[in-house]
């Protein structure tokens, strides 16, 4: 065991300083102060009472004071300490004496006698293992004559004059010993209580569980003592052996209590060790042995293991302020190592030794083995955790330039991609040095890392907020924009969108301009030359490889051509690599149930607005781009004929089940669907039909096929041969995008359909263009005159429906009586409409003619 050095003193010395008194609390200050001066008060008024003793006492009042005084001495002596929080308990042999006090000296003199008494008994101690200073000696014999006080006044107030052999005499020392007791109990409790050592509950259920048993002992040796000095003083022989036998009894009933406590205290407080960080185990590791051992202070020195020094981490037990007070009491201080491996020292500075010095070792000991098990833990963990977090930042980014590598650019630049709006412009410029192998061949390959380094900090520098950068080359870089202002040019039609593309070029040419500057590596000032090839694309067009793939073309363009910036051209590149992965998506997105859906939207009667049909629109929720409308992925499906039977098969499949749903409540009108010239090419696509049709079993005339008018008029026998079949079978047949052909007139003669659906752009036009307007009313007139139905497509606005209705169009199609919704809620609007017609008009049904 070696004790660390006291704080020492300063020179000049304060009152509170040399009384012992700081560091201490106010509370604690007042309760002293109190303390003495009532003890020193009674002590006198008790010197100065009138001296009236019963002449049954067996001494002269000054032997009796005497005696008494001895009594006291050795039964504060005689005491026995146990540690409580963070303070330490005495249980001495008040009561007896105070009892035989009592019966040898007079009353009055008792509370002066047990002050003289204890003073000097505590000093005795303090000077021999307690170092109690003067503050704490003084509260001790003043708490011990208060009580010494208080009994003395019960006791004569119970006994008055009675006999020292009578029972009321033995009534009152039984109610002053207790009040004693009580006193005392008391002013131990509210000074730890004071002083913060521990709880209140704590003082209150441990104290009396050291004390009661000691109180019953010493009220009957106190007793039995009284009475043989009164009445045979040779009986007092006989309690040397009994009260060393009681003393051995407390000690270990003591003993074995204080160790069961810090034991499992000590299991409770190793077990809990948390498994973060070392300063979390250390903090934890502090407040865990400032418990278990009630230290005064606790200090964990950590070695580092890794030559990174030594850290140390303290903490003072509450109550006292140790920087003032300064440190008494022993430190016990054991080094920490993990299978000879050391990780540090601990130290403890007990409040005082209540064990023997091996056992307080002992416990020291295993509990600093258990810490610095838990301390390499989170060495180990810590070290782990650089470990992994060095192997993520290889992974992710590049160790020359500090930038995201090629792999965390598509990965991260992807996520960002899909969580944008599917039509925001984006662009990637994909820069690379010109002639860099120079470079290395002139300066070095160690001045060309350093040249890639100048190069991504400029990079850097220039990026702006929510923009990535990347190295994804040896001498390539890339930089993501995540928005790029749209530019309106001169040259775009009023119509049309404008442009991102402006906006991107500007940008990869401040990039050349900055970088181009003249740059120092090792002393030699040197300029590098860079082309960049700039790819645009609205975030739900592709993904980030393929935009890579894109800006690299341009790039390689920028480099045949020598020039500084080159911008990407479709044009030129006629496969993407979205394409090649449509068609694997889409034989996914066909084995999937949720992600080809349909959206359906009404015709309606243009002056009662009940509805006479609903055309199915196909769209693909996609797991990575989102929705998709048919012109993103039909094309794709077109060319390929397994995909297309599949597709087709599932298209069919949803429109006739959509169809059954509204035809169950009553709501009598077919569903169109849209056939692509691929199913009017194969032979087996009427058998394809029939089969759906008895799959969910629906009339033929429920479904209505919409072609086109290319596809119609085409001179490939098997076209004719299809459609009639179908014909055959009961389909309907509708002809699509009525008039935008080159034969739209000549097509209705040579095909018989059931219906002809106007082309959205002449309805769009009708109200401002005359000639749009012919074209409209030819169409209703022609198929007024063949007997078939005709629907106008897109009406979006009032007027359009009145110009439609005043050339007495009979059907339309459009935003302004209902958009496409799920096929879900179809149903709910079909209804809808069919009840807000007036009840005179009867809705076209599917098989009507006209």
């Amino acid at each position: 065991m070696t004790a660390r050095p006291v704080r020492e003193a300063p020179v000049r010395r304060s009152f509170s300083d040399a009384a012992g008194l700081a560091g201490r609390s106010r509370g604690v200050r007042a309760l002293t102060v109190t303390v003495i001066s009532s003890a020193v008060l009674l002590a006198v008024l008790g010197v100065l009472l009138p001296l009236d003793r019963p002449a049954d006492r067996p001494m002269t009042p000054v032997v009796g004071a005497a005696l008494a005084v001895v009594v006291i001495i050795a039964g504060q002596l005689a005491r026995l300490r146990f540690r409580l929080g963070r303070g330490m308990v005495s249980v001495s042999w008040g009561e007896a004496a105070f009892i035989i006090g009592f019966v040898v000296a007079p009353p009055g003199w008792l509370p002066a006698a047990t002050l003289a008494g204890a003073l000097l008994a505590w000093a005795l101690l303090s000077w021999w293992d307690s170092h109690r200073n003067t503050a704490e000696l003084a509260h001790l014999a003043a708490s011990l004559s208060l009580g010494a006080a208080g009994a003395t006044a019960v006791t004569v107030l119970v006994a008055g004059d009675a006999a020292v052999l009578s029972t009321r005499m033995t009534i009152g020392l039984l109610a002053g010993a207790l009040t004693y007791l009580l006193i005392t109990f008391g002013l131990a409790t509210l000074t730890l209580s004071l002083h913060r050592d521990a709880t209140a509950r704590q003082i209150l259920l441990r104290a009396s569980y050291a004390k009661i048993p000691m109180f019953v002992g010493n009220v009957v040796v106190g007793l039995a003592a009284g009475h043989a000095i009164v009445d045979g003083p040779l009986w007092l022989l006989a309690f040397a052996p009994g009260l060393w036998l009681l003393q051995r009894t407390y000690r270990f009933h003591l003993r074995a209590e204080e160790e069961r406590r810090m034991w499992e205290s000590f299991s409770a407080a190793t077990a809990t060790l948390p498994g973060g960080t070392e300063a979390e185990v250390a903090r934890a590791g502090l407040t865990a042995a400032l418990e278990v051992f009630g230290a005064r202070r606790v200090e964990i020195e950590v070695r580092g293991g890794d030559g990174d020094g030594e850290r140390r981490y303290a903490e003072d037990g509450p109550g006292l302020d140790n920087a003032i007070a300064g440190l008494p009491g022993p430190a016990i201080t054991r080094a920490m190592a993990v299978a000879g491996d050391p990780v540090g020292e601990l130290t403890v500075w007990l409040s005082g030794p209540t064990l023997p010095a091996p056992r307080d070792e002992a416990a020291i000991s295993a509990f600093g083995d258990a810490l610095a098990g838990a301390l390499h833990d989170a060495s180990t963990r810590s070290r782990l955790a650089g470990l992994e977090q060095q192997i993520t930042q290889d992974l992710t980014k590049d160790r020359l330039t500090g930038l995201l590598n090629r792999s965390t650019l598509l990965t991260d630049g992807d996520r960002l991609l899909r969580s944008f709006d599917r039509q925001r412009p984006v662009a990637l410029l994909l820069l690379d040095i010109n002639d860099f192998r120079e470079v290395n061949g002139t300066l070095g390959h160690r001045h060309g890392d350093e040249v890639l380094r100048v190069v991504a900090e400029r990079l850097t520098e220039l990026a702006r907020a929510g923009e990535l950068v990347a190295r994804t080359g040896d001498d390539e870089f890339a930089l993501l924009i995540p928005t790029v202002t749209a530019v309106s040019d001169s040259a775009v039609r009023p119509h049309e969108q404008p442009s991102p593309l402006p906006a991107a070029l500007r940008r990869a040419r401040e990039l050349v301009e900055h970088l181009i500057r003249p740059l120092e590596v090792s002393g030699v000032r040197l300029a590098v030359e860079v082309a960049v090839g700039v790819a645009v694309s609205p975030a739900g067009g592709v993904d980030l490889g393929e935009l890579v793939r894109r800006a690299s073309l341009a790039l390689n363009q920028a480099k045949r051509q020598q020039l500084a910036v080159s911008a990407f051209d479709p044009g030129q590149d006629a496969v993407t690599t979205d394409a090649l992965a449509l068609l694997a998506e889409l034989q996914d997105a066909l084995a999937a149930d949720d992600q080809i859906l349909l959206h359906l939207q009404p015709a309606v009667d243009l002056i009662t607005a009940a509805p006479t049909g609903a055309e199915a629109l196909v769209r693909w929720r996609h797991p990575r781009r989102g929705q998709l409308s048919p012109g993103d992925f039909v094309p794709a499906v077109e060319h390929s004929a397994e995909l297309q039977t599949a597709f087709t098969a599932r298209v069919l499949d949803l429109a006739l089940e959509a169809a059954g749903s509204w035809q169950a409540v009553g709501i009598d009108v077919p569903v169109s669907v849209n056939v692509s010239a691929r199913s009017l090419l194969d032979p087996g696509f009427p058998a394809q039909v029939a089969e759906a049709l008895r799959r969910h079993r629906a009339p033929a005339a429920y479904l209505v096929l919409e072609i086109t008018e290319s596809v119609a008029v085409s001179q490939e026998r098997i076209v004719d041969e299809v459609l009639a079949e179908l014909r055959d079978m009961g389909v309907q047949l509708s002809l699509d995008d009525f008039g935008t052909g080159y034969s739209s007139l000549a097509i209705v003669t040579r095909v018989p359909v059931d219906e002809i659906k106007i082309d959205r752009s002449f309805v769009d036009d009708m109200i401002e263009s005359p000639a749009a307007e012919a074209v409209v009313r030819g169409a209703v007139e022609l198929g007024a005159r063949l007997g078939v139905r005709v629907v106008a497509e897109g009406v979006e606005t009032i007027e359009q429906r009145a110009a439609l209705i005043a050339l007495n169009c009979p059907t339309a199609q459009g935003y302004h009586f209902c958009k496409p919704m799920p096929a879900d809620k179809i149903v709910q609007a079909l209804t809808a409409l069919a009840e807000a017609a007036p009840a005179n008009i009867r809705p076209l049904r599917a098989d009507d003619a006209s």
